[in-house]
């Protein structure tokens, strides 16, 4: 039986990070604190059952129903009205977070196409990996015969690492391919 990414970590990565940085306490060793999956829906506010659609695949790819996020103010030049729906978000924190990392290592960016790698210009001071998708339909779960809108997704990884250095280290060793 292979092991999930949470129990990898628990065994072998935690006590590799903390052999590496020195670090006595293991509660100081960096750790994903959660994933957050954003998508905007700008150009599909017209088709409210687009915004239904969206929000289905976002479930299925999650395996939590993500929430709508709504226009905080009004832009005329847009024809963006207060509180019309812009985006949908989830927030993915413990199993499902482990579950949806592995599903996007293992299967969805080697089918990517053209993917040679993340590049390092993604992860940000704190050790927090940003990801553009061009397709959603690059993950399994999703058939492409059910899919009649194509969107794109903002994968944001946020661990607890106190600087990059250790934050790129963390996502090395949890198999983030970079280039």
């Amino acid at each position: 039986m292979t092991q999930t990414l949470q129990q990898q970590y628990q065994k072998t990565i935690l006590p590799a990070l903390q052999k590496e940085f020195g670090i006595a306490n293991v509660m100081a060793v960096p750790r994903i604190q959660k994933v957050v999956i954003n998508t905007g829906i700008g150009r599909m506010v017209k088709d409210s059952g687009a915004i239904e659609r969206v929000q289905r695949d976002m479930t299925v790819l999650s395996g939590q129903k993500p929430v709508i996020r709504k226009a905080k103010k009004s832009i005329a030049s847009f024809k963006l009205r207060e509180g019309m729906p812009v985006g949908v978000s989830v927030t993915l924190r413990g199993k499902r977070m482990y579950d949806f990392l592995h599903r996007l290592i293992a299967l969805a960016l080697p089918l990517s196409k053209d993917f040679r790698g993340v590049d390092m210009k993604n992860v940000d001071g704190a050790g927090n990996l940003n990801l553009g998708i061009k397709e959603h339909t690059i993950f399994p779960e999703v058939t492409y015969e059910s899919v009649k809108d194509i969107f794109s997704l903002q994968v944001t990884i946020v661990t607890n690492a106190q600087n990059r250095e250790r934050g790129i280290a963390l996502l090395k060793q949890i198999g983030i391919p970079f280039k």
